[in-house]
């Protein structure tokens, strides 16, 4: 009756809508703010880009934001901005997008790749150091905030032997994150936040480098437009000059109009969203603790979680393995992800970046665990319920599982 009482369960769902892994939410505000941006004849950067960068460095409490064209070409113009030698090592987490190991190399630097905790997914203090012990003193670091819990900036620094103005955050997940008491976006050097369609702000695309340095600002915000000293909108206002200078290389890379209207007016929504983001994954939480076999995030003793992602760690006990759960949630309608494969797992930076002789063993064990649930606004508690049930069943593959799925859920309610 176990497997049978299962596939009844599962073909049921099958006649439910699916649970996507993610869904992006456009505020109302923000569909008309795009379209005055297309009835005003000018959708480069211009007005709206200012605005929004004003608004979002009060935000997360920096003096300087400047918005660019994603998170991969803010890392890349804060390490830039840095003025490191050629080829200077820059130490990256392993687990971390390609895009922002990518970053490093199109700066001109050396990645060399960090161990991480498999309980945080983020490297330790310890880790670090023996980065640093292996391959030779870093000259930066960056950081990354994984998932949106708060990583340890003064500690990993201090085990890098490297001072906070040589660290900059991957910050991508971070939006909404605080290390003690204060937001992500004025700790370090520099903090490096993505727009992506799936992120807690999302545009669609889009980036922005948040920072106390008006040096580096200045740097970030020329470097972004070719290297140029002035913009087409501030060399088209009226009394504005046609000329301008390069004094170094730069990118294409400027945030346009549209994005920055529609940004604007996400984020008079992000408090409500961030809310609603933590009364999910605390709802997850509830549903999940009781099954066998899940590793769950938590939230931090100190500071604050964004949330970003509910990664779950499907260990051995579970009952198969994390790729088969992914098919057979599928299977269910039910959307997953996973976050990351590793750097030193992929060909292109088994060439371009320095590993430790030792091995990066905390990812080679955790990578195969890691499996991102669905979390986003929108997400309502019937479809984390289904999410829950789906694991919970396939957990115990058995009568006895299926009917402990709805208990949980009355025990949470």
């Amino acid at each position: 009756m176990g497997t049978s009482a299962f596939h009844r369960g599962a073909s049921a769902a099958a006649d439910e809508p699916p649970v996507p892994f993610a869904r992006t939410e456009i505020c109302p505000e923000a569909r008309l703010a795009a379209q005055l941006v297309l009835e005003s004849g000018w959708v480069s950067a211009g007005p709206q880009t200012g605005l929004f960068e004003r608004e979002f460095a009060d935000r997360v409490g920096a003096r300087h934001a400047v918005a660019v064209s994603s998170c991969t070409a803010a890392i890349e113009l804060a390490l830039r901005a840095l003025r490191l030698p050629e080829r200077s090592m820059v130490m990256v987490p392993t687990l971390t997008f390609c895009g922002a190991a990518q970053a490093v190399v199109h700066a001109g630097l050396l990645p060399l790749l960090v161990d991480v905790e498999p309980g945080t997914g983020m490297p330790s203090a310890a880790t670090v150091a023996r980065a640093a012990k292996d391959c030779g003193q870093p000259q930066a670091m960056m950081v990354m905030h994984y998932g949106g819990a708060p990583a340890p900036l003064g500690e990993l620094a201090e085990a890098a032997g490297l001072p906070m103005r040589r660290v900059v955050e991957d910050a991508a997940h971070a939006l909404g994150t605080y290390v003690g008491d204060r937001p992500v976006g004025a700790l370090s050097q520099a903090a490096c936040f993505s727009f992506y369609a799936t992120k807690n702000l999302p545009i669609g695309e889009g980036g922005m480098v948040t920072t106390d340095d008006g040096d580096l600002a200045e740097s970030v915000q020329r470097a972004r437009l070719h290297g140029m000293s002035a913009d087409a909108w501030r060399r088209h206002l009226p009394g504005g000059r046609w000329q301008y200078t390069v004094d170094d290389a730069g990118l294409k890379a400027n945030m346009t109009e549209l994005q920055a209207s529609i940004g604007r007016a996400q984020l008079h929504h992000l408090s409500d969203w961030q809310h609603r983001r933590e009364d999910l994954a605390a709802h997850y939480t509830s549903r999940l603790r009781a099954v066998p076999g899940l590793a769950l995030p938590s939230a931090p003793p100190e500071g604050r979680h964004a949330w970003h992602l509910y990664a779950v760690r499907v260990m051995d006990h579970y009952g198969m393995h994390r790729d088969e759960l992914v098919a057979r949630l599928a299977e269910q309608g039910i959307g997953t992800s996973v976050h990351f494969i590793p750097l030193h797992h992929l060909w292109y930076f088994r060439r371009s970046a320095l590993r430790p002789p030792s091995g990066l063993p905390g990812a080679d064990g955790l990578f195969p665990q890691l499996l991102s649930l669905p979390l986003h606004p929108g997400l309502t508690e019937d479809e984390v319920d289904r999410v829950c049930d789906a694991l919970a069943g396939l957990a115990r593959g058995s009568a006895s599982g299926a009917a402990e799925a709805p208990r949980m859920k009355a025990d949470s309610s």
